[in-house]
């Protein structure tokens, strides 16, 4: 299944590309239409369609993961209870067309399922997030629809259809909906009587009044006329969703709806209907519902285009980093049968976080090479885990040259809200404790006994840490939070007395010593630095020491106490993870943050 992706997606690329192209003509020959209750067709942008290619490469990767249990759930079924497994009719042609039938019947039930019912909603919605709609949205798809979809085929299993062939017809349905994704073919007569068509399934996608929740079939339309879901494209539509997403950030439109309906949830006095907004049509709320918690009804003249102005660098910069995670996902799906369930994990998690930083960057919450020292991150550690080593050599010092580069295009920028002796003064320090970290990074790396070395470099980056820290915290003293520093402390005693039977060179045990003293400072440092400044970017600096202290402890544990099964996954998930969530944050005035 996999490879068939693969072999499909330059199709798939071309064919986005050739409307791509006939949009542009359309739109050139005739001026964007709009009124006060309508939005100008826009044919393709960048931010949306990469947004949408992102979701799907996503939907892909965890598919990998959670295809085997799918198919151990179809296949169990089958083989215990399946009424005609081996009838002659599912090796012909007939019967792989009443197979498809039946599958797009499922689908259909499956589908309004989806959008009756507000917790499967929450795992369809992302396919309907985009405000534009094009063979592009088609490629939207969710990571998280699996975990009830499955249930809608069980029938196919009773009645005996074989796994090969499930699969084969559930691949036909699912490419035929490709095509009926566009605004460039008009009605086709006959043809939409029968057939789910773009005029139908524009419709589908469409938030007007009596457009919402109709055509719901794969290929066939005459599910929605049997069972009354069935609506005709007579007025222009509108896309999206009526509570819009207003974010490329792939994870996000995974999650958006999820958390929506935890706090609408929480919000409602009543335990039965804390339960009963999960299972209800998406929006649904008590009839006696105070006045206060009400969602205003939705009106199509308030919607508005989420799109975020990008530079022709941005531009330029996403597109070609977009190109580069498309080829790492075509990898992993090429490799994906002979992969581990762990590496395939670790692989789409990486992966996921370099598009996450890719949507932040077109949202302007990321410079670029935030994005790419996310990215290098993510490459480092899973090059690590993998045995990749050649790579994982390039990768790791790549990702603290990145974060480097962004410091110094910082210090060049105009930042009005730090005056430019702190602003120099600041990008020194944090240079210089990257540096160092660096450093560290490469004497862990070389062939040898270079540990000792390593932890004084990397001691010596904790104590820039720790005064960058203190010019950027208001208060007099150089420690503001005296219960956080009595935690630190105490945790970073802990750890040293735990990892101290290990340390048999006494040597070794006072470096290691004084180290957990300045690493627990410098925790302690930029907690109250937060409790002082309490902004979200401090808050973030502060999680970020916390973990750096976490990946410190899981280094010792593992090299003196036992050593930890992956632990290159969580040592340097953990320590790149620390090193992001500062770099991006330590630097940002507190007006921004």
């Amino acid at each position: 299944m996999s490879k068939v992706i693969v072999f499909a997606s330059p199709l798939f690329l071309l064919l986005i590309a050739i409307e791509f192209w006939w949009s542009r003509r359309v739109l050139l020959k005739t001026a964007p239409s709009g009124s006060s209750n309508t939005l100008p067709k826009v044919g393709y942008r960048l931010n949306d369609t990469l947004a949408n290619l992102s979701l799907g490469m996503t939907s892909q990767l965890f598919g990998v993961l959670t295809r085997l249990v799918l198919v151990g759930i179809y296949g169990a079924v089958y083989n215990s209870v399946a009424l005609f497994p081996d009838a002659a009719i599912w090796s012909s042609w007939q019967g792989a067309l009443l197979a498809l039938v039946f599958y797009d019947f499922c689908y259909y039930w499956q589908h309004r399922a989806g959008h009756e019912v507000a917790v499967i909603w929450a795992g369809h919605v992302v396919h309907h997030q985009s405000q534009t709609f094009n063979l592009g949205t088609a490629l939207r798809q969710p990571s998280t629809a699996f975990w009830v979809g499955w249930i809608f085929y069980l029938p196919m299993a009773v009645a005996g259809v074989p796994p090969v062939l499930f699969g084969i017809v559930a691949l036909v349905d699912l490419l035929y909906q490709f095509w009926v994704h566009t605004e460039y073919v008009g009605k086709l007569g006959w043809f939409d009587r029968w057939f789910c068509s773009p005029s139908n399934h524009r419709v589908h996608h469409a938030v007007n009044d009596g457009y919402v929740d109709k055509n719901y079939g794969g290929i066939l339309i005459i599910w929605d006329r049997i069972f009354g879901s069935f609506r005709e494209e007579d007025v222009p539509c509108i896309y999206g969703t009526r509570s819009q997403l207003n974010s490329w950030d792939p994870l996000w439109a995974n999650a958006e709806l999820y958390w929506a309906l935890w706090q609408t949830s929480r919000q409602l006095p009543r335990w039965r209907d804390k339960l009963l907004v999960w299972f209800k049509p998406p929006g649904w709320e008590p009839v006696d519902l105070d006045a206060r918690l009400k969602k205003p009804a939705f009106e199509l003249r308030q919607v508005s285009t989420f799109d975020p102005p990008m530079g022709p660098g941005l531009m330029w910069f996403s597109g070609l980093n977009f190109l580069a995670l498309l080829g790492g996902v075509l990898a992993v799906l090429w490799h994906a049968d002979d992969m581990s369930f762990i590496h395939a994990a670790v692989w789409t998690t990486a992966i996921s976080a370099g598009m996450w930083a890719l949507g932040a960057a077109m949202q302007g919450r990321l410079s670029p090479w935030l994005v790419l020292m996310v990215q290098s991150a993510a490459l480092a550690t899973v090059t690590s885990v993998m045995g990749l080593l050649q790579w994982h050599y390039l990768f790791k010092p790549l990702t603290i040259a990145a974060a480097i580069f962004y410091i110094a295009s910082y210090a060049h920028s105009s930042r009005p809200a730090t005056s430019n002796s702190l602003r120099n003064s600041l990008t020194v320090w944090l240079i210089a404790a990257l540096a160092f970290s660096a450093l560290g990074d490469v004497l862990l790396m070389l062939p040898g006994n270079f540990f000792i070395p390593g932890l004084l470099a990397f001691l010596i980056a904790h104590l820039c840490f720790i005064a960058l820290f203190r010019q950027t915290t208001s208060a007099a003293r150089w420690f503001p939070n005296r219960v956080a520093l009595l935690c630190t402390l105490l945790a970073g005693a802990a750890m040293f007395a735990y990892v101290a039977p290990g340390l048999r060179d006494p040597v070794l045990k006072a470096a290691v010593a004084v180290y957990a003293l300045v690493i627990s400072l410098m925790a302690a440092q930029a907690i109250g630095r937060a409790s002082v400044l309490r902004t979200e970017g401090a808050l973030c600096v502060a999680v970020g020491a916390g973990i750096f202290m976490l990946s410190d402890s899981l280094i010792a544990i593992n090299r003196f106490v036992r050593p930890i099964e992956m632990s290159a996954l969580w040592v340097l998930g953990t320590y790149y993870t620390a090193q992001v969530l500062i770099v991006a944050n330590v630097l940002t005035p507190p007006a921004r943050q």
